[in-house]
């Protein structure tokens, strides 16, 4: 009788993420989760129904200058590396998988960029599991068409977390990420447009309903009075006559 191989890696997915976060400040290396399992770690409402869904990857933000000690630590926690991906793309982003339990594993370096680019570099240190609150609720924002998944996420978000300075989402890193950009604005008001939307047929409790749609009409209108850039004044004039977003490989 042969013993079976032990398998490295967990099976409940938000512990896995937490085992690589763990591991990856012990090593005093920066890599901070994002995406829904970024959202899970911050968010109680996310673990409960209506606002939990499933998972199947998982989302890191590293630093360009670490990619060597990346790839180190996540063979050492047993992930294969995507070799071609990584030799194309290894400048902005590394890819792994868990082939144990066929779960991929990517990695953005310093700059998050799908629909629109945000700049990552200084957000994040060793030892911090997520991106900070407002950084999760601005990669979800940035998104032109919501799924059903990015509906829950930024549920969760709204709901459990207020709109204010530094313990909380902090409202002006948010301006500061679209006061010179009028096109990440626009989209930011859109999406928060569809997810009004589309709250009232998640069974949300009134209370939660409430609180959460209060916060979108919060931001927007924060959004709506702000100083604005040069760079944003000139783009306006142009407006929807030209798309203010890209077109991303995938959709996280």
């Amino acid at each position: 009788m042969t013993d079976e191989p032990t398998i490295p890696t967990l099976p409940h997915l938000p512990d896995e993420a937490g085992r690589v976060a763990d591991a990856a400040a012990e090593a005093g290396l920066a890599l901070a989760l994002v995406g829904g399992i970024g959202v899970w770690m911050r968010c109680p409402s996310a673990r409960v129904p209506p606002l939990a869904r499933d998972y199947g990857d998982i989302d890191l933000v590293g630093h360009a200058r670490d990619r060597k000690a990346i790839v180190a630590l996540m063979e050492s926690l047993g992930y294969t590396p995507d070799g071609m991906f990584n030799a194309l793309h290894g400048a902005s982003r590394l890819n792994f998988t868990d082939e144990h339990r066929d779960r991929p594993v990517d990695v953005l370096l310093d700059t998050f960029r799908m629909a629109h680019e945000l700049e990552l570099a200084d957000r994040f240190g060793p030892g911090d599991r997520t991106l900070p609150l407002a950084d999760l609720l601005l990669t979800k924002l940035q998104i032109v068409s919501l799924n059903e998944k990015d509906v829950r996420d930024l549920g969760a978000l709204l709901a459990d977390h207020p709109l204010g300075g530094p313990d909380a989402i902090e409202l002006p890193r948010i301006l500061d990420a679209t006061r010179g950009d009028w096109g990440l604005e626009r989209t930011v008001h859109g999406t928060l447009q569809q997810l009004r939307g589309h709250l009232p047929g998640l069974g949300l409790e009134r209370d939660v309903l409430d609180r959460v749609v209060a916060r979108t009409q919060e931001l927007d209108r924060a959004l709506a009075e702000a100083p604005k850039s040069r760079r944003w004044k000139m783009r306006a004039r142009v407006g929807e006559r030209v798309r203010w977003y890209e077109e991303p490989e995938e959709a996280r």
